[in-house]
């Protein structure tokens, strides 16, 4: 279904990283759209001010004047919208398939993989920003440079984060593909880990035909298992990353005051320094994965390299929510081990002889029951770790399934772990043993971000001469 075909659109969770993104572009393509969420948000004003119209709660009256309704996956079969839309047989589309809708006369980039893709999807945005190119993108977090998550451009390329955990990135119809990692996660959709590395070879299968070629991590098992299987189907792979085998090898990686640092080896010539702005050695990766794809959409290495050297990062990702009383504040959306691993070991960069201090929010019980160990032994390279009980609203709990549990898997001395079940009690566990050169995070996909904010006002109320101490 193209654009020109929907009418009027409403857009259950519209307050969304994702969903926001698709209503900002369905409005900027002319169609009229309208949505609703579950509570207010900077982004339903953000929206309100570009002429969508927005609601807060949800009411079957909402869909009277409407053609189509737009919802994802997490929007319950109970949701009134959607149970109205059913008995008037209103067309329903769910987020891949709006989106691919809009992205339809553009030639789709698509970046995906179990972590990593906002920042990635980011990164070739912003590089194709500064190479001249106005892309259209849609991110599932707001860029710092433009504050936007989702923008139509001019140009003919459009950038786009391809959601594995529920099939969605099958939806879409790109012509140039990222695959940072393939990891085991989502398991409550794809069941199986065999099934998750065939839906992102379905991914690459789709790319072929489609004539266009893959970007993959060498470095990652997963990938590296859907390079070897994409080669064996004629699937045009280039790989990345520190491997020796791979087509574009990164050398000389060093991490430097503002980030990490890195060349790149094709063909036994060197492209030139990628010197990032944001720290995290997979953040490197990330910027590899990038600098790979825009050379094989036709950009000379310099412009990529000119591009990603002026990346800043993206919201939720090791984003800086302040400094007041020596004590740095850093909010993350890491909720897997493996993306609190390199989320910690970035923070390690920057803490220098400081304490890391560290609160996590796991999201879904499926999740914690699966991983409770490795988040524990994650959550062990802080130096203080706070854990909250599971952000998993109108889930089924699952017996283990705790962030009590989870504590207990932290290997930390006792006294540096703590189980804390009331959110109001958090920022205080935080502060309580910070010190000058500290770095705090608050880590997870639910809504722990907040605490964050909170804990800067804390310590601003803590500095020397402050009017309410």
């Amino acid at each position: 279904m193209s654009v020109q075909d929907l009418g009027r659109v409403h857009v259950v969770g519209i307050g969304g990283a994702g969903m926001s993104g698709i209503a900002r572009i369905l409005a900027a393509r002319g169609v009229q759209v309208s949505g609703c969420d579950a509570k207010d948000s900077r982004r339903l004003a953000a929206l309100a001010a570009v002429g969508i119209q927005t609601m807060i709660g949800h009411d079957p009256s909402h869909i009277d004047e409407i053609d189509v309704l737009v919802l994802s996956t997490a929007i319950p079969a109970t949701n009134p919208e959607r149970l109205e839309a059913a008995v008037r047989g209103k067309k329903v589309l769910n987020r891949a398939q709006a989106l691919a809708s809009i992205m339809t006369g553009f030639t789709g980039v698509a970046i995906t993989g179990t972590h990593g893709k906002t920042t990635t999807t980011s990164m070739v945005t912003v590089a194709l920003q500064h190479a001249g190119v106005d892309p259209s993108f849609a991110i599932g977090s707001e860029l710092n440079e433009s504050g936007a998550n989702a923008h139509l451009g001019t140009g003919d390329l459009f950038v786009v984060e391809a959601d594995e955990s529920d099939g969605a990135f099958l939806e879409l119809n790109p012509v140039v593909g990222i695959v940072t990692n393939i990891e085991a996660d989502h398991l409550d959709h794809w069941g199986t880990f065999d099934a998750i590395e065939q839906g992102f070879l379905d991914f690459a299968l789709g790319i072929k035909g489609r004539n266009g070629f893959l970007v993959a991590c060498l470095d990652d098992p997963g990938a590296a298992r859907l390079i070897e299987r994409g080669a064996d189907a004629g699937i045009d792979i280039r790989s990345y990353g520190e491997s020796p085998e791979a087509d574009f090898h990164m050398v000389d990686i060093q991490p430097s005051a503002s980030g990490w640092s890195f060349d790149t080896a094709h063909n036994g010539v060197r492209l030139g320094r990628v010197e990032l702005q944001v720290f995290g050695h997979h953040n490197a990766l990330n910027a590899q994965a990038a600098l790979v794809a825009m050379i094989g959409m036709g950009f000379t290495s310099a412009q990529a390299i000119s591009g990603l050297n002026r990346f800043s990062g993206t919201r939720r990702r090791f984003d800086f929510k302040g400094e007041a009383a020596g004590v740095r504040v850093y909010d993350d959306y890491a909720h897997h081990p493996t993306e609190i691993t390199a989320t910690l070991r970035a923070a390690r960069e920057l803490v220098g002889e400081g304490q890391l201090i560290v609160a996590f929010q796991a999201h879904h019980y499926y999740r914690t029951a699966l991983f409770s160990k490795e988040f524990g032994v994650a959550l062990g390279l802080a130096d203080r770790a706070v854990i909250l009980e599971v952000f998993a609203p109108g889930e089924t709990p699952i017996p283990g399934a705790s962030g009590q549990t989870m504590a207990s898997h932290v290997p930390l001395a006792p006294e540096c772990v703590t189980f804390e079940p009331s959110w109001s009690a958090v920022s205080q566990d935080l502060l309580e043993h910070a010190q000058p050169g500290d770095i705090i995070m608050t880590l997870g996909a639910g809504d722990i971000g907040l605490i964050a904010a909170e804990v800067v006002e804390k310590l601003r109320e803590q500095e020397p001469g402050n009017l309410n101490e």
